[in-house]
């Protein structure tokens, strides 16, 4: 067994059933990870730091509940997605961080979902920052940097019997990751970092699918450009992942958007396609779950082409961390918002 830090194991106390006074329950002793076809999914990041602050959960009958059985059991989520950071400030996101919440996840028979930002904080659209420890590398350190951290982190949950269905390399990477190095601009140097990262998975989890994630999934200027290059590159990758949070005015138009894209890119590069983040306002569950009606209606379930969907976070209450409003529970409990992932 590998030692884990403080934090960690002071966190694996947590309850993984809906009496929070029972102990942490092993992974063996529990429902076997299922390879889930469709994806039902929920982002829950956020879920130990959440803990450590008393927030707490209930179900329809106002039973308090730990977060992930509840989204299993009362909202038909299947699987759980869970970010990576190097080396945060505060610890929540690191690959001990992780390994908890993975564990519990593979304890509930949950699919998991592994997410490497390769920054120290958030990776996004406008913030593709390198690790403080690797910022002065030279793109070939980088890409052992990335190698390695994928190594690591994917062996630490192996040995504790977490299956790993998928992993993201790189979070929301329109114009490539760790800039500056790693901007897609910069010749092949995005391509060989998604590269490093997808030899790495596939030495520890042979069969997990390797995801390049982009956000604004309505927008296809940006997937054609990125995708594009990627396969210019000779980039290797098995699917593409999306972000999409539309406004609740305009949902209709922009899912219907989304849809058509999701085609135009599966037919174009020969590669299913995950939507790893959607989310809507947390006041806007009858819309949101219209929304995401519309695309498992549309798309299916059978994961032809679509590989699944995974809400950001919907357990956060409304304005968590700095103005987060896109969960989907209210009061503590889930709203209707998630109720397509019950059929």
């Amino acid at each position: 067994m590998k030692k884990l830090t403080l934090i960690a194991a002071f966190l694996m106390a947590v309850a993984c059933g809906c009496n929070p006074e029972l102990p942490y329950n092993e992974p063996e002793k529990n429902p076997e990870q299922q390879e889930v076809v469709f994806a039902k999914g929920a982002d829950v990041s956020w879920i130990t730091q959440m803990e450590s602050e008393g927030i707490t959960f209930k179900n329809a009958a106002g039973i308090t509940c730990e977060c992930m059985t509840l989204l299993r059991d009362d909202c038909g989520v299947n699987a759980i997605r869970l970010r990576v950071w190097v080396n945060p400030l505060q610890g929540w996101n690191n690959a001990d961080d992780v390994l908890v919440k993975a564990r519990r996840a593979a304890a509930l028979g949950l699919a998991v979902m592994i997410d490497f930002h390769f920054s120290d904080t958030w990776a996004d659209p406008g913030n593709q920052n390198t690790p403080a420890a690797w910022a002065s590398h030279s793109m070939e350190q980088l890409r052992d940097d990335v190698a390695d951290h994928v190594t690591a982190t994917l062996t630490s949950l192996k040995d504790y019997g977490v299956k790993v269905q998928w992993v993201q390399i790189g979070n929301e990477t329109r114009g490539g990751m760790m800039y500056p190095l790693g901007k897609y601009e910069n010749g092949g140097n995005f391509a060989s970092l998604v590269n490093a990262g997808y030899n790495a998975v596939k030495a520890v989890y042979p069969q997990a699918q390797v995801i390049v994630h982009l956000d604004s999934g309505n927008r296809l200027d940006l997937y054609t450009r990125i995708f594009s290059y990627l396969s210019s590159n000779a980039a290797a990758y098995d699917m593409i992942g999306m972000s999409f949070y539309p406004e609740a005015s305009s949902w209709e138009s922009s899912t219907a958007t989304l849809i058509s894209n999701i085609k135009t890119v599966n037919a174009t590069y020969g590669k299913p396609v995950m939507i790893c983040e959607i989310g809507m306002g947390w006041d806007e569950a009858a819309q949101c779950k219209s929304m995401i009606s519309k695309i498992m209606g549309e798309m299916g379930t059978k994961g032809d082409i679509l590989k699944g969907i995974f809400y950001w976070e919907p357990e956060a209450p409304a304005g968590y961390n700095g103005g987060y409003n896109k969960g989907c529970f209210a009061n503590g409990a889930p709203t209707e918002a998630l109720d397509p992932f019950k059929d």
